[in-house]
Parts: structure tokens; sequence; C-alpha cells
């Protein structure tokens, strides 16, 4: 984050351990998109595009837009802006914020893959940095964003998403335990729980980039951000976990499942 960001945004940023599940799934859903991009020559190098602008508008619920569109924004828009953005926050603007966090709060990736669909999406550098905390401004909307046109694939065995893998990245859930995810380091292999003293933390999104073995060992690279830390590590793909399952209907059981599961690619159209 640039020194230069808005105060909030540093606060904001300090306060947090990692960044929260939406900017997770944002992450994930962008770095895939640029990835497939590529893969297709839409894009003739990697090209970032904007994680913050599918955290922003993932699951939002646009109004109807009275009269013709706006086409052009001026120096005014952007002081009134500025002055919005610096003004103490009012009780509505307290209100907005709770509402805007219970939506942020169930973005997933596939919620981010069909916001690109629909709306495309902007190069990272045309947007506000991931974490942003400053109200969207209102003239967003004149924002170059690159159309993305493609349906979203999902697949639940293990099997079914290495033939994914065949034709690029797959993104993925990747069951955390922690110590052990902090003491894997470049050269080890990520086996889930391995000691008394292993905490379960929970699902975090990832990227696989591909599969080798490793000691007679099937094993897969992923790209995680965990702590706010970006990093390769290899999972074991035969080590088998039991967790605690809870069902729509309110029970409970406990069921045998991989560390990696719920696979997820974007399938471009050109």
């Amino acid at each position: 984050m640039s020194s230069r960001c808005h105060p909030d945004c540093q606060r904001a940023a300090a306060a947090k351990e990692e960044d929260d599940s939406a900017e997770r799934a944002a992450t994930v859903a962008a770095n895939l998109i640029s990835t497939a991009r590529v893969i297709l020559k839409l894009d003739r190098e990697f090209t970032e595009y904007s994680a913050q602008y599918l955290v922003d508008n993932a699951l939002v619920v646009k109004e109807p837009v009275q009269g013709p569109p706006r086409s052009t924004f001026t120096i005014a828009d952007c002081l009134e802006h500025l002055v919005d953005v610096a003004s103490p926050k009012t009780e509505a603007d307290l209100e907005e914020m709770a509402k805007q966090q219970q939506r942020r709060s169930k973005i997933t990736v596939k919620d981010c893959l069909e916001c690109a669909f629909k709306e495309g999406i902007p190069r990272r550098e045309h947007w506000a940095h991931l974490g942003c905390v400053s109200k969207v401004p209102p003239y967003a909307s004149l924002i170059p964003r690159v159309p993305v046109k493609g349906e979203v694939i999902e697949v639940k065995k293990l099997e079914d998403a290495l033939e994914l893998l065949k034709h690029g990245p797959v993104g993925a859930k990747l069951h955390v335990f922690s110590p052990d995810i902090d003491r894997v380091g470049e050269d080890g292999v990520y086996q889930g729980l391995a000691g008394a003293e292993t905490r379960y933390v929970g699902l975090r999104d990832v990227i696989i980039g591909g599969v080798n073995k490793i000691n007679g060992v099937e094993v897969a690279t992923v790209k995680i951000c965990y702590k706010k830390r970006t990093s390769l590590m290899k999972v074991a793909l035969n080590r088998i976990i039991m967790l605690l399952q809870h069902h729509a209907n309110e029970s409970q059981s406990v069921e045998p499942t991989h560390l990696l599961v719920d696979f997820i690619v974007p399938r471009l159209f050109k």
C-alpha cells in the first residue's frame, strides 16, 4: 500500500492480520482471469486486473438508471468526492458501511467471476488499491473496463479438477491448520493437521498451478495469500482429513475430505 494512501486505509490495513474473505476471493478471481486471457491470447502478456473492483461490485444490486447515463465528469465532481471522503462519517454513512460489510462477507470467487462476466473489469492501475476503504466515486462507471465473456465451471472431485488443470490454473479452497501452515517452508509439503497443538483456521481461497510427485507422493503447487503474504506452497493430494461438517438441516457429521476442495475455473469465450 502506498504511503500516500488515505489514513483510513492505512489504519484499516494495520488493524487486520490478513485480508478479509472478499479480498482473498477477489484476488483469486482476478488472477484466474488474467491467466486465462493470456492462455487464450486475449492479452499479449500477463495483465493484472483489479481485485478491489470485484470487492466493490460483486453482489451489488444495481439501481435502475434514471435518464441517460453520464458520459463525462468534471473537476467539480472530483472535488465533491474528495470533500465527501474527508468529511466525518454520518449515521447514514455508518449504516451503509454495515450493509456493505454484510455484502462483502458473502462474496465468493464465483460471485467475483460472474461480476466480471457481467460488468467487465478494469486494469489494476485504473481502480483503487486492494483494501481501499474510501467510497467508490459516483463517476466510477466511466472508468474503462475490459469486457470479459465466459462461464464459471465448478467441480467437487479432485480427479475432475486435475482434468481442468490440463488447460490452465484452477481455483480451489484449502483447509488451513495453524501452526502447521506456517512451518511448511519452501521445500516442505503441507499435510494439514500434524500435532496436538494444531488449530483449524478455516478455508482459504488458493490457485492450483500444477501437480508433480515428490518422493512418490503427488503434490499440488498452490498460490496462497495468508497473513498478508503471498507465497507458493506444496500441498499433499493424498492426505485425507476428518472434519466436522454442518448441514442445512442443522445436523452434524464427521466426514473425510482432501485438503483441497471446491474447485473452480473461468471458461472464457473469445
